[in-house]
C-alpha cells in the first residue's frame, strides 16, 4: 500500500503518529505576561543538538506554551513518566490563559535556576531553556500553515538524585512515556546497549 495525500479507505484513522513512534513528550513549562505557571505536553518533541544541547517541541497553532516561551525567552521541559501519566494527561486540556495546570495536575512547582520557568519537581529530570527561536512552517508551496516550532538551548539540566546509577542517569528506573498513534502510549521499560563498530 502506498498513498499521497488521500488516505486509502482502509485506514480509517491517519497512521503517520503510529509510524512515527515511539515520540518523547516535550512537558513544556512556561508563565504567562503576569507570571501564572502554564504546562502542556507537546509530542512533536525532540533534542535536536548536543554541545550546546538544544531541544525544540511544535505546536499546532499559538497555544499558550509558544507564546510565553517566545514573549519571556525561556522554557523549562520535564521528564513525563509512568508515575506522572495522569497529571501529563490532565495538564494536556485546553485551558484559558492564566489557568495553573500545575495545580489542577496536583504538582509542585520546580524552582529553576537560570531561568523563571517552572518544570514539574516530582519529574526525575527536568531541563531549563533559553529561547533561541519560534517560527511559523510552511508546507512545500511555502504557504503558512499554522505550525510553530520553538527551540531552546539548555542552560541547566535537574536529575534527582535517586535515578543516578553508576554514574550514568537510569532512564529505565525513571520509566519515561512516550506517544505513538492515536490515543497510544509507551512506557521504557528495559534498555539493550549496541556498540558501533568504530567504539
Amino acid at each position: 500500500m502506498h498513498y499521497g495525500d488521500t488516505r486509502p479507505d482502509i485506514l480509517t484513522f491517519d497512521p503517520f503518529k503510529a509510524i512515527i513512534a515511539p515520540r518523547p513528550i516535550g512537558w513544556i513549562g512556561t508563565r504567562n505576561a503576569e507570571g501564572v505557571p502554564n504546562l502542556g505536553p507537546y509530542s512533536f518533541f525532540n533534542a535536536i543538538g548536543n554541545s550546546p544541547h538544544m531541544i525544540c517541541f511544535t505546536s499546532d497553532g499559538l497555544k499558550h506554551s509558544v507564546v510565553n516561551a517566545r514573549d519571556r525567552g525561556e522554557f523549562t521541559f520535564s521528564l513525563a513518566t509512568e508515575a506522572l501519566a495522569q497529571a501529563m494527561n490532565v495538564s494536556s486540556e485546553a485551558m484559558p490563559d492564566g489557568a495553573n495546570e500545575f495545580d489542577k495536575a496536583g504538582l509542585t512547582l520546580g524552582t529553576s535556576i537560570e531561568t523563571d520557568a517552572p518544570f514539574v519537581a516530582e519529574s526525575p529530570a527536568a531541563l531549563e531553556c533559553v529561547t533561541l527561536s519560534v517560527t511559523e512552517l510552511t508546507d512545500r508551496t511555502g504557504s503558512p500553515i499554522n505550525r510553530f516550532m520553538v527551540i531552546g538551548q539548555v542552560v541547566q539540566t535537574h536529575i534527582r538524585d535517586e535515578y543516578i546509577t553508576g554514574g550514568r542517569f537510569d532512564t529505565v528506573k525513571a520509566r519515561p512515556i512516550s506517544r505513538m498513534g492515536y490515543r497510544d502510549y509507551a512506557t521504557v521499560t528495559e534498555a539493550w546497549e549496541l556498540i558501533r563498530p568504530d567504539d
